[in-house]
């Protein structure tokens, strides 16, 4: 049994990391080539703006996409000199703008593939599931990174980025009924784990901590989840990353990932529950 023998409905999870999203649009090229199209569609930070796009142009999605990450510059999403307030260090005018190209419905219900942005509530610090009403608002929110990227005030809730609670929102998967799920995950922190000391500096300190945080989450929910349905993760095949606001190596993520998740899929074999990946990222 393969990719097309998943249980249905079958979600398609995808994870934040910024411009590392690029990732995602090469595995979306995999997926597109082999006639993939799947029942629901989750996305957490970036992968709430990737797979909001997905859903609504199925089958097309990604060419579109490839020409917007290799066109996009840090400046049209982080520009600097704009600051809006006291509550982040950049405007959201830029994601604005880049949601306002994508021809993208109003509402979350007119998508043609059944969609959730996750975010988390700043006042409770619950995942916030946000499958219905305006989309503008739920992309804006799932993306809300803190302290980088206002807050979002969304049915009396102040929700910021998805990724504090659910960096890669298969849990989300699971609750919105899906049988299986094909996870789009990106980073370092999603990859095998390296077992090296920092240098003893306070920057490289806290990006280590971050790291494993991220990562013992992930593997906390994709373990939870695999037990429960067939789970597979796609690999991207990239081993060096660029940094989160650079998006020069675009291409680069997009062409390996797109390469690496090919030939995973044409060899994958599903029977029952379990953890579907490449070895080296277990």
């Amino acid at each position: 049994m393969g990719l097309h023998d998943l249980p249905r409905p079958v979600a398609v999870a995808l994870g934040g990391g910024g411009v590392l999203g690029a990732a995602h649009v090469g595995v979306g090229h995999a997926l597109e080539r082999r006639g993939f199209v799947p029942d629901l569609i989750i996305g957490t930070s970036v992968g709430a703006l990737t797979g909001a796009i997905a859903a609504a142009h199925p089958d097309r999605a990604a060419p579109w996409l490839e020409q917007v990450w290799t066109r996009l510059r840090r400046r049209e999403v982080f520009p600097f000199g704009y600051p809006p307030s006291r509550a982040s260090v950049f405007a959201d005018r830029g994601l604005r703008r880049l949601i306002a190209r994508a021809g993208l419905p109003d509402r979350i219900e007119r998508l043609a593939i059944p969609f959730t942005a996750v975010a988390m509530d700043l006042v409770t610090g619950e995942q916030a599931l946000l499958d219905h009403g305006d989309l503008e608002s739920a992309l804006l929110a799932s993306t809300a990174i803190p302290g980088v990227l206002p807050p979002v005030t969304r049915d009396g809730r102040i929700l910021v980025d998805g990724g504090v609670t659910a960096y890669v929102p298969v849990r989300a998967a699971r609750q919105a009924g899906a049988a299986s799920v094909v996870v789009l995950s990106t980073g370092p922190e999603s990859g095998p784990l390296q077992r090296i000391a920092p240098r003893r500096r306070a920057d490289a300190i806290a990006a280590r901590a971050g790291l494993l945080m991220l990562r013992n989450q992930i593997e906390r929910d994709l373990l939870e989840v695999s037990q429960q349905i067939p789970t597979v993760v796609l690999p991207t095949g990239v081993d060096a990353w660029p940094a989160p606001w650079d998006f020069d190596q675009s291409q680069r993520l997009i062409d390996t990932a797109s390469a690496t998740a090919g030939r995973f899929l044409d060899r994958l074999r599903v029977s029952g529950p379990h953890l579907y990946r490449t070895e080296e990222a277990s």
